[in-house]
């Protein structure tokens, strides 16, 4: 087998038979489907043991969030990749195909992002990868695009975990998902570490996934999300980037702080934005920090200036969208 297809699950049954179903349905079989459940009280259990009692389950005790889980699976399997894939996804019959062959394009690639589709509206992109700012935002490259926009496969910041495939061995040398953040940035943390051992992520236009969204959360903005994602916001920051860098950063990440606040403080949600923002810089000492190591300089280097272009592409794609309606 090449590759173990990591299912995360808390209380999403009702999406276990589409997704499910997608992944028998793949032209590769080169693989195998590893649900790890998160104390879900919904019956999923019963409904997986029932409906396919072949699929591997680990139930645990309560619910650790998405980087828990993903983490207990990476480290059950033996296989040479992971896929991560939400449950509230369907994926196309060449998807697993696609993203073996993207992967093994080469040995420095870490992570390959899919092509996610709006579920409910399917000419629509979801995601094709992620971006990440000077000003700390993470940008969800193509939301809300048509599906006739990005085409061709390139590299990108990081991989969106909803629907990703992942190099498992260099898990042992970067470290896996960090459980202190539950969920949320926890893909783009990673992938950043990634980069910073020299490693690649790209993306698959090939790969097609189709993604409700929120599916676990329940809402695109919501209390638990918005504290929960300003605080591993300030981790990701404190962890990936050495002293001098954070400081180089500091004045556009404090600005980056003040816009995400007044745009939360309109959705109701400023105090729950200032909460979580509080609570990171409360605990960010705690968190274990990626060690500076000189041998790494070129990648911190080549990454600021990534950090400097996808921030400029930002604004460009902003000023289109929102001035001239482009």
């Amino acid at each position: 087998m090449k590759v173990t297809i990591i299912i995360p699950n808390y209380n999403g049954k009702h999406f276990m038979e589409p997704c499910l179903q997608s992944l028998s349905e793949q032209t590769c079989r080169d693989f195998k489907v590893l649900v790890v459940d998160n104390a879900s009280s919904d019956g999923s259990l019963e409904y997986m043991s029932e409906h396919y009692p072949d699929i591997e389950v680990i139930s645990l005790k309560k619910n650790y969030g998405f980087s828990k889980a993903v983490n207990v699976g990476i480290e059950h399997s033996t296989t040479p990749y992971v896929i991560l894939l939400n449950n509230d996804t369907t994926v196309d019959t060449h998807y697993v195909e696609e993203m073996i062959k993207a992967i093994e394009k080469s040995p420095h690639i870490f992570s390959v992002s899919s092509k996610m589709i709006q579920m409910y509206h399917p000419e629509l992109i979801d995601s094709a990868g992620d971006l990440y700012t000077l000003m700390g935002w993470g940008v969800c490259r193509g939301t809300g695009r048509p599906v006739s926009n990005y085409t061709k496969a390139d590299q990108i910041f990081t991989a969106c975990a909803g629907a990703a495939i992942y190099r498992r061995s260099a898990f042992s040398k970067i470290g896996l998902f960090d459980e202190n953040h539950f969920a949320y940035l926890e893909d783009i943390d990673v992938g950043y570490r990634a980069k910073i051992y020299g490693y690649k992520n790209t993306y698959c236009p090939t790969a097609l996934v189709y993604h409700v969204g929120s599916g676990t959360s329940g809402s695109k903005y919501n209390s638990f999300k918005v504290k929960l994602s300003a605080r591993n916001n300030i981790y990701l920051n404190y962890k990936n980037m050495p002293f001098l860098q954070l400081v180089l950063n500091f004045i556009p990440l404090f600005l980056g702080c003040v816009v995400k606040y007044l745009f939360f403080m309109r959705k109701g949600f400023g105090e729950d934005y200032a909460c979580g923002i509080k609570e990171g810089l409360s605990h960010a000492r705690e968190q274990k920090k990626v060690a500076f190591k000189l041998r790494h300089l070129p990648n911190y280097i080549l990454i600021e200036f990534e950090l400097i272009l996808h921030t400029l592409s930002y604004a460009r794609d902003w000023f289109r969208r929102k001035l001239f309606k482009k």
